[in-house]
């Protein structure tokens, strides 16, 4: 009889060990495939551009965790619980900066608008600025230049809603950004010319 009773807690243990087994040491190859999926999503949302800290960060996460997983293979009841769930996590926040990343698309083509409307109004602001500066002979020379500058940034400032239209933001706002700098470099320029004439005048 207790050789019996020996046996079948032999089994039980045996059976235990094995559930032990299953159910911790079980590879997550199944959240590990998710967490890299939702990372390749996030990128193709271009998240590596619009939200680059965001993204590379949640990369690094990923691959902190994979080394971690990859160092538990060796142990003969390695638990996963935690590298499972940290998977899971990083698949949420690959998902959620999916959709961050879209925000983040809208806000710039916002900024783009109201930097076009900016660029517009300091545009003609800069025309009628120029065409009430002096115009001595070394004077026209020079507002000769700038008009070719104001010229030059209407032709800058028309080639961002193709780009917009394209998907390509970043270069958009680039181009926006270098012309409103211009812009306002003009407008500062003319308007210190035209107070040196007046107070000589």
């Amino acid at each position: 009889m207790f050789e019996i009773m020996k046996r079948i807690f032999f089994v039980l243990t045996l059976f235990a060990a094995a559930f032990i087994f299953v159910c911790c040491g079980k590879l997550p190859q199944a959240e590990l495939d998710g967490a890299k999926a939702g990372i390749e999503l996030a990128k193709t949302a271009q998240a590596d551009m619009y939200l680059e800290t965001d993204f590379f960060a949640l990369q690094d996460s990923l691959n902190a965790t994979i080394v971690v997983m990859e160092a538990r293979k060796s142990k003969m009841f390695a638990n996963y619980n935690d590298v499972t769930a940290k998977l899971k996590e990083i698949t949420e926040q690959a998902t959620e900066l999916v959709a961050k990343t879209e925000t983040r698309k809208e806000e710039i083509k916002s900024e783009l608008v109201s930097a076009q409307s900016a660029i517009t109004a300091l545009q003609e602001e800069n025309h009628q600025l120029l065409g009430i500066a002096p115009k001595g002979k070394e004077g026209k020379e020079a507002l000769d230049a700038i008009k070719a500058d104001i010229d030059g940034i209407s032709i800058s400032v028309s080639e961002v809603p193709a780009l917009i239209e394209n998907g390509d933001l970043l270069n958009a706002q680039t181009k926006i950004k270098a012309a409103q700098e211009k812009a306002l470099g003009i407008n500062t320029e003319l308007k210190t010319v035209l107070e040196k004439y007046m107070k000589k005048s």
